[in-house]
C-alpha cells in the first residue's frame, strides 16, 4: 500500500503535468490510476479513439447504485504568451494563494476528489463514491460524452453528480448551453480595382459579424422571463473572438475563417440558434453566388454543449446545499460538463473551490481558504456516505 498523500501534495503532482489540451494527458492519467488502484479504488480507463488521451471513471465503496459522483477535467489552457511570475507548472504559495496552471481550473478540485476517493476506499462507507476525470473540456467540452457513454454499466449507476468547476463553493444549479461553428468563407479573387466582379470573403464574413451584433442588440432589448432573468447577461449572446483571411491588400480575399459562438439561455435553446445561423449562412451565400457561382460558405460544428437546467427538488442540489449550507440561487453563463451528466440521468450541480475569474489567467491561483473549504466539503461528503 503506497503512502496516502494530502490534497495539497496531490495538487502539486497534478499541476506538474502540463496537460494543455493540444497535448497528451496520459502521464497524468497513468499516475492517477496507479495511485488510486494502489489504495483499493477500482478504475475504468476510457481511451480517446484518435489521440493519446484518456479519461477515468473510478469507484470506491460497495457495489451498489446511488453513488455520489465527483467530476473534473484534466486538461488546462495554454500558458503561451502569458506573463507568469513563477513556473506555471509548479505550485507556488504566496500571499495566501496557491499559484499554478490549473490550481483553480480545475486541478485543485481534482486533487480534493482524488483524496476523497482514497479515503472512501479505506473507510466503512455505506454509499459509494465515484470520480469521473475527463479530457478536452477546454476545447469544446469534448471529453464528457465519450467517457459517460464508454463507462456506462462498468460500475453501478450513480444518483447525483457534482461538477467541481470553480464556483467559490456556491451551489450552481443552471448554466447556459453552448454552440459554436468553424466558418470558412470562400470568395473569388480579383484585383481590388475591379472588386465588383469578385467576391471578398472578408467582406462577406463581415456581414455575419454584423448579424451577430444585431442579434446581441435584439437580445439586450428583450425583457427576460423566468429562469432567463437569473443569468448575466439574461439573453443569448453571439460572439466572434478571432478572424483571419485575405491574400494581399489589393486582392479581394479568397478565404476568411472564424469561429462564431452562441451562449444560450434556457428560454432560447441552441437548437433554434442553429436554425438561425444556418438561415443566415444561406442568405449570405446566395448573395455571393449571385456574383460568382464558385463562392460559398462551409462550416462545421466546433462544439454543441447542453446547458444545465435547474431541477425541481433535485437530489444533487439537496445534497450539496446540505453540506455547504448555501441556499442561494446561482446560475452561470459559462458552460460546464454538468449538462452531459444531466442528460445521462444524473441529478447535477456545479460546485467547487476557487473563483472562475482566475481561470485561464496568467498567475492563475486559488485562495488557500477556498482550497481548505473544498477539503472541508470532501470531509463532510465522506461522513455522509458512512450513513
Amino acid at each position: 500500500m503506497s503512502t496516502r498523500l494530502t490534497p495539497y501534495e496531490i495538487m502539486e503532482k497534478l499541476v506538474s503535468f502540463p496537460t494543455v489540451s493540444r497535448d497528451t494527458n496520459l502521464p497524468l492519467i497513468d499516475w492517477v490510476e496507479d495511485y488510486l488502484t494502489s489504495h483499493g479504488v477500482e478504475v475504468f480507463r476510457h481511451l480517446h479513439p484518435d489521440e493519446p488521451k484518456a479519461g477515468l471513471w473510478c469507484h470506491a465503496g460497495p457495489m451498489v447504485e446511488g453513488a455520489v459522483v465527483l467530476s473534473g477535467h484534466t486538461d488546462v489552457v495554454p500558458v503561451d504568451g502569458q506573463d507568469w511570475s513563477s513556473d506555471p507548472f509548479t505550485v507556488t504559495e504566496r500571499d495566501g494563494r496557491y499559484y499554478g496552471r490549473g490550481c483553480c481550473d480545475m486541478k485543485g478540485f481534482d486533487a480534493l476528489a482524488i483524496w476523497a476517493m482514497v479515503e472512501a476506499a479505506n473507510s466503512d462507507i455505506k454509499r459509494p463514491l465515484q470520480l469521473a476525470l475527463t479530457y478536452d473540456e477546454e476545447i469544446g467540452l469534448a471529453g464528457a460524452e465519450p467517457l459517460l457513454s464508454d463507462a456506462k454499466d462498468k460500475f453501478p449507476k450513480g444518483e447525483l453528480a457534482i461538477i467541481g468547476e470553480p464556483s467559490t463553493m456556491q451551489v450552481v444549479t443552471g448554466h447556459k448551453s453552448g454552440l459554436a461553428y468553424y466558418v470558412h468563407f470562400i470568395g473569388y479573387e480579383v484585383h481590388s480595382s475591379m472588386s465588383h466582379i469578385g467576391v471578398s470573403a472578408i467582406h462577406e464574413a463581415a456581414k455575419m459579424i454584423v448579424w451577430a451584433n444585431e442579434m446581441n442588440a435584439l437580445g439586450m432589448a428583450k425583457q427576460p422571463e423566468g429562469v432567463d432573468a437569473m443569468f448575466n447577461p439574461p439573453w443569448t449572446n453571439v460572439h466572434v473572438g478571432m478572424i483571419e483571411g485575405g491574400t494581399a491588400h489589393n486582392i479581394t480575399a479568397k478565404d476568411c475563417n472564424f469561429v462564431i459562438g452562441f451562449r444560450c439561455v434556457p428560454g432560447d435553446p441552441h437548437e433554434l440558434w442553429a436554425e438561425r445561423f444556418k438561415a443566415e449562412v444561406a442568405r449570405i451565400e446566395a448573395e455571393m453566388k449571385a456574383i460568382r457561382p464558385e463562392a460559398r460558405i462551409e462550416y462545421t460544428t466546433r462544439f454543441d454543449g447542453p446547458g444545465l437546467t435547474p431541477e425541481t427538488d433535485g437530489a444533487a442540489e439537496r445534497f450539496t446545499r446540505m453540506l455547504t449550507g448555501d441556499n442561494g440561487s446561482h446560475v452561470v453563463s459559462y458552460g460546464t460538463e454538468a449538462g452531459y451528466f444531466q442528460n445521462h440521468g444524473y441529478s447535477s450541480v456545479v460546485c467547487g473551490p476557487g473563483d472562475i475569474a482566475q481561470a485561464h489567467q496568467p498567475d492563475e491561483f486559488i485562495e488557500i481558504s477556498q482550497f481548505n473549504a473544498g477539503h472541508d466539503f470532501m470531509r463532510r461528503v465522506l461522513e455522509h456516505l458512512k450513513g
